[in-house]
């Protein structure tokens, strides 16, 4: 299952590269390697495209996996002494992590032909994506709609979403609340919501399983992973956009959104890495290999895997945040709604 960050996780998924042979590019052959912090998702998609680079190049990729806030975390920990050279997260995180200084703006070539990036050349999208949640047709019934639903007494332990802070997900969940609700009703849903919630959990992944087997009815997750475990795992849960009060269906996107580190220690390779993941060629294979949304507007996602995701969207409105606001309130909001919760 994708989306756990243990530590035995963590260790296994930095990934060393065979040692490269005859015919590889100087930067191969003086044992140059880029290492990319990447919160969970594409990790398959990864796998087949660091090994393409690595023909290509002869650069070998090391890769640590891990939730939002702890790619952000492990940056910041490694400020004065970094050690990667790509940061790939999801909003909040990726602007966070340009605020603090933890990125160097450098634009990858084909950016030009990205909407979803920063103006200042920080963070590039790199693949596309939208917030969603999972139920348990054959334990949920009925099927929940709104968000009042979640509520209800029947959820009870049943009920579990990522913690905001922590995951990105999990994060989104706290926005799009605050969205619906606005920021003060949206910690009152939350601590009412407490009553059914499990617990913490930095892993929205870990909780696709457990709605599977029906130890939990509902969950937070993101279309790309949804799907993804629905088509691969053949996953026992359906996926849903939880209504407001009058009926409405949103959702906002979240992006995987990549950038140079500040003071990266393997820069040139680097910056030919993100060329790379960004040209036309590796993006057309995100959808068909993953179900994530081709970023360049000139790569059509036609495929069968990208018309399921917009046969999953029609009738969701799709909202875009204000990011700069939700980064300048983030950590304040995520101590109000530890406290809301009684943490």
């Amino acid at each position: 299952m994708r989306r756990i960050a243990t530590a035995a996780a963590l260790a296994a998924l930095v990934l060393p590269v065979a040692a490269c042979g005859a015919g590889t590019s100087a930067a191969g052959a003086s044992g140059k390697t880029v290492t990319v912090y990447s919160v969970d998702g594409l990790g398959d998609w990864y796998t087949k495209r660091f090994a393409e680079f690595q023909k290509q190049t002869g650069i070998k990729v090391q890769y640590v996996e891990s939730g939002s806030g702890e790619v952000l975390t492990r940056a910041q920990k490694e400020k004065a002494r970094p050690q990667a050279d790509v940061l790939v997260t999801l909003p909040p995180f990726i602007q966070k992590a340009e605020k603090e200084g933890l990125l160097e703006p450098y634009t990858p070539a084909g950016a030009d032909k990205v909407t979803d990036k920063d103006a200042g050349g920080s963070y590039t999208a790199l693949a596309g994506n939208y917030l969603s949640f999972i139920y348990n047709p054959e334990h949920a019934k009925p099927a929940p709609v709104t968000f009042d639903d979640l509520l209800a007494p029947r959820f009870k332990k049943k009920l579990q979403y990522s913690t905001p802070g922590q995951a990105g997900d999990g994060t989104a969940v706290l926005i799009q609340l605050q969205h619906v609700l606005g920021k003060d009703k949206a910690l009152d849903y939350l601590k009412r919501l407490e009553a059914n919630n499990v617990g913490p959990s930095s892993s929205t992944g870990k909780l696709q399983p457990k709605v599977t087997k029906g130890e939990l009815h509902v969950a937070n997750g993101d279309v790309q992973m949804n799907l993804t475990s629905i088509k691969n795992d053949g996953a026992g849960f359906q996926i849903f956009f939880p209504a407001d009060a009058s009926g409405k269906k949103s959702t906002f996107a979240l992006p995987y959104f990549m950038g140079l580190a500040k003071n990266a220690p393997h820069s040139a390779p680097a910056k030919k890495l993100m060329d790379f993941l960004l040209t036309p060629e590796a993006q057309k294979t995100l959808a068909p290999e993953t179900y994530g949304l081709p970023a360049r507007s000139d790569v059509t996602a036609d495929d069968a895997n990208s018309r399921q995701i917009a046969d999953l969207m029609k009738g969701v409105q799709i909202w875009t945040p204000d990011w700069d606001k939700v980064v300048a309130d983030l950590d304040g909001d995520v101590a109000a709604y530890t406290k809301a919760i009684g943490g």
